[in-house]
């Protein structure tokens, strides 16, 4: 192996060492959102190797187990450390089931609003005129409508559309498509605008004139110079999407009980709030926020650090 070769930095170390990496190092919220974001991700991902039990596994309940207050509560059990619910399922459990089940379908639905706006906003920047007009008034048609309102309506018309038998085994496939077809409008407009200014620029008229077809023009030479804004918009919409998935499951709309999320289960604790089974809503309320706030730190880090004005 050559000197110069084995002399190289590796790629965590050119990270550290970019204006990004010091950035980051040097950002207290930014990589303690990081690390915490890190380690509920793991755990929700692991879950089946950490969780003290499988709450979807009949064998694992025991309904004489039911509504146990927290370990530090006077009538809390040792193998259940943040207590039951009322059909004896470990809430720690429940939790780390159901956070693996949000964040699946939040990382799901903004990569297909990302691929759905990045699409619409390459072909209305680039092609202009009618299909401009024609796209970006769909786009403010749909910004419109609230966006809980038309996640709600989309979510109705697909469950409609699946036959009974379906409707459970592809919740989450439903949610995914409600939450992205209501927040792909932003990236739309953030590429369409980037693509109006790259598409008067000489390598793109060069590429024009030599008749290279438009697709490849869009994807190999327009697209890379607007990921930058997109990913600072992905990151941020990754709370929202979260948060919308939390909220259809908590109304009723989203994930069903049998595949619960941690809407699912604020939903489900919220009946018995008041009647003294307190952590059945609060444990995974705090755990929601906790994602959320770490996500939306992070983001808000990423947008500051990739901004030539700050910098």
């Amino acid at each position: 192996m050559p000197a110069d070769a084995a002399k190289q930095p590796g790629r965590l170390r050119r990270f550290l060492d970019s204006d990004i990496g010091w950035s980051f190092r040097h950002s207290p919220g930014a990589w303690l959102s990081a690390l915490v974001l890190a380690l509920l991700v793991l755990t929700a991902l692991f879950a089946p190797l950490i969780a003290p039990q499988n709450p979807h596994d009949l064998a694992q309940v025991f309904i004489d187990k039911a509504e146990i207050p927290p370990i530090w509560q006077e009538g809390g059990e040792w193998p259940f450390l943040l207590g039951t619910d009322p059909q004896g399922r470990d809430v720690l459990s429940a939790i780390l089931y159901g956070s693996r089940v949000s964040l699946i379908i939040g990382f799901a639905a903004v990569i297909v609003s990302m691929l759905i706006g990045v699409s619409i906003g390459l072909a209305a920047g680039f092609y202009g005129g009618r299909i401009d007009n024609l796209l970006m008034r769909f786009g403010d048609t749909v910004l419109s409508i609230p966006t809980l309102l038309m996640a709600i309506l989309v979510s109705a018309l697909f469950r409609e559309m699946l036959p009974p038998s379906l409707r459970e085994p592809f919740a989450a496939v439903v949610l995914v498509l409600s939450i992205a077809l209501t927040s792909w409008v932003q990236y739309a407009r953030t590429v369409r605008a980037l693509t109006m200014v790259e598409r008067r620029k000489e390598y793109v008229l060069a590429a024009r004139i030599i008749r290279v077809p438009a697709g490849r023009i869009m994807r190999r030479h327009i697209l890379p110079n607007t990921m930058t804004p997109v990913l600072v918009a992905a990151t941020l919409n990754l709370g929202l999407a979260i948060l919308s998935e939390a909220t259809l499951s908590f109304l009723g709309v989203g994930m069903p009980i049998t595949q619960p999320s941690l809407g699912t289960l604020i939903r489900i604790g919220n009946q018995y709030l008041f009647s003294g089974s307190w952590w059945l809503v609060v444990f995974p309320s705090l755990q929601l926020g906790l994602i959320v706030l770490s996500v939306n730190l992070l983001g808000d880090w990423l947008r500051d650090a990739l901004n030539p004005k700050l910098r």
